[in-house]
């Protein structure tokens, strides 16, 4: 019989505890993911209405801790985790009115696109330099989803969270995509800085060329901006026009504003007679320019005699020209219309909005939209029509360039009006739908930042608020309440110079997207050497 050492009275092996590794692995997979997640987070907080934009630089560098030197497949869910982090909270007045559904959806789709550089960010983190190509890849995020699905939706852009931020001279130097690219690059930049010197700490030895790209990738972004500072001023190189702002207010927020359009177009016109009494009196200047917001006039002026009516006794009360935001019907299209509205002629020349929204302004996939959900088919029962041309009223002499709501999120749709010719820009705008969320004060920022990249004074004509006049060099010289009747009134200067943005046009973001370009094909071809000389 075989004795072993068990029967003896020792003791059997003890098998080896897993559960305190099993732990520490899912710990490992949790803290990258809730960080990434809270850095998103963060991000959104640098955005308006708070005035926090330096948090944009710590959310990033965050986000290179989190991805830097992990796998693309990582690198994807992690990024994802950052951009539901961001675009849930960003979004969140987009379900205002309409529920929950539209906002999750619309923010799960958005967050694919940060998924995507996530990836591309985790594969040139391996690189020299990577802060640049990582950089890079998140303005060729933003510049994607700019574009695509259904002719893009770019809110949220990095730069639109800039607009009180020590960056902002940089759009004038190269738009929206340089701001960013700069931020982004700092960001991540400052996470190489805390990597080399942790590790020099650790290891007692600098890594130069580390420690320099850390460097460089702040100081250069940070010095830049304080070279662009020249572009930026608000000095009048055409003269002067003084403006007036007509914000009417609605009958009520949300979307029930809707079924009493005549109410509106009356508001606006009762505050621009109130106005014009103001100005009889002596107590306000006379305004050259008149500038209404959308959808001031929801009832077609050109189909309804009344409303033709009331408009034209209000431009004929100012004794200006006013730019009136109508729902018209032509040829049996619908399009969201700015038409010039003379004293003494009437209507003289239109602009019919480019950059319509999906599901608010038309709907894409009807029949499937249909299917899932009648409601939204029944909300958007036509759909509204393109306009072709950028448009450029000519008011007082003044070249006015027209943005109409949604297109001021595209940079291609205030530029082009900067090329025809505007010497001041309006963004007419309607956000009685979202209540008091933050949209109004996001879209406020982005013509902010628009005046800047264009040298423009920027108006902002709301239904029901937040209105303001904006300066060239990016301030608000004044701004109304939200939901209240009010006008400003103010002479402002016009410019007529073009900035290097605006000369440039698409052609930064394009180097920057060719640079995303190179560096993600630097590691792919690093890592299929990698895997070759592994192989051998």
């Amino acid at each position: 019989m075989t004795v072993t050492a068990t029967s003896v009275g020792e003791s059997a092996p003890v098998p080896p505890r897993t559960a305190p590794r099993a732990w520490s692995g899912w710990l490992a997979r949790l803290v990258p993911a809730a960080a990434a997640a809270l850095s998103g987070l963060l991000l959104y907080v640098s955005f308006p209405p708070r005035t926090l934009w330096w948090l944009a630089l710590p959310a990033f560098a965050v986000l290179g801790r989190v991805l830097r030197g992990r796998g693309w497949k990582a690198g994807l869910g992690l990024g994802y985790l950052f951009g539901l982090g961001f675009f849930l909270p960003l979004l969140v007045w987009t379900g205002v009115e309409v529920g929950p559904g539209p906002w999750i959806a619309l923010a799960v789709i958005e967050a694919l696109f940060v998924a995507l550089v996530g990836a591309g960010v985790a594969a040139v983190s391996k690189l020299p330099g990577w802060p640049v190509w990582a950089a890079a890849l998140w303005i060729a995020g933003e510049a994607a989803r700019a574009r695509v699905p259904f002719h893009g939706f770019p809110w949220g852009k990095v730069a639109f969270g800039q607009a009180d931020g020590v960056f902002l001279p940089l759009a004038a130097l190269g738009g929206t995509p340089v701001l960013g690219f700069a931020v982004v690059l700092c960001g991540f930049g400052l996470y190489e800085i805390v990597r080399v010197t942790v590790d020099a700490r650790r290891t007692g030895t600098v890594r130069r060329v580390a420690a320099a790209v850390g460097a460089l990738s702040v100081a250069v972004p940070a010095g830049a901006a304080v070279a662009a500072l020249p572009l930026v001023s608000d000095t009048a190189e055409t003269g002067t026009a003084t403006v007036a702002v007509v914000q009417g207010n609605v009958p009520r927020l949300g979307l029930d504003f809707n079924a009493q359009r005549r109410a509106v177009l009356d508001h606006h016109a009762r505050e621009t007679e109130r106005l014009a009494a103001e100005v009889d009196a002596g107590r306000v200047e006379r305004p050259d320019i008149v500038l209404w917001p959308e959808n001031s006039s929801d009832i077609d002026p050109f189909a309804n005699a009344d409303a033709y009516a009331v408009i034209d006794r209000a431009a004929k009360a100012i004794g200006a020209p006013v730019s009136v935001g109508a729902v018209v019907g032509k040829d049996g299209r619908l399009l969201n219309e700015q038409v010039l509205w003379d004293p003494v002629k009437g209507p003289v020349d239109t602009y019919d909005k480019r950059q319509i929204q999906p599901f608010g302004e038309y709907l894409p996939l009807r029949p499937l939209v249909g299917a899932i959900n009648d409601d939204w088919t029944s909300m958007v029962r036509q759909d509204f029509s393109r306009g072709t041309e950028p448009g450029v009223f000519t008011m007082a002499g003044t070249g006015v360039g027209l943005v109409t709501c949604y297109e001021a999120a595209f940079d291609w749709a205030v530029r082009d009006t900067v090329e025809d010719g505007a010497r001041l820009i309006s963004v007419p705008s309607n956000n009685a739908t979202f209540g008091r969320s933050e949209m109004t004060y996001q879209q406020l920022a982005m013509s902010r930042v628009r005046a800047v990249e264009h040298s423009r004074t920027v108006t902002v004509p709301v239904t029901s608020g937040v209105s303001a006049i904006i300066m060239p060099d990016g301030t608000v010289s004044r701004k109304t309440g939200m939901f209240v009747a009010d006008s400003l009134v103010q002479e402002v200067p016009l410019r007529s110079s073009q900035t290097p943005a605006t000369r440039l046009g698409v052609l930064p973001e394009t180097a920057l997207v060719l640079v995303a370009a190179g560096g993600l094909g630097w590691a792919v071809a690093a890592g299929v050497r990698g895997r070759r000389a592994g192989d051998v």
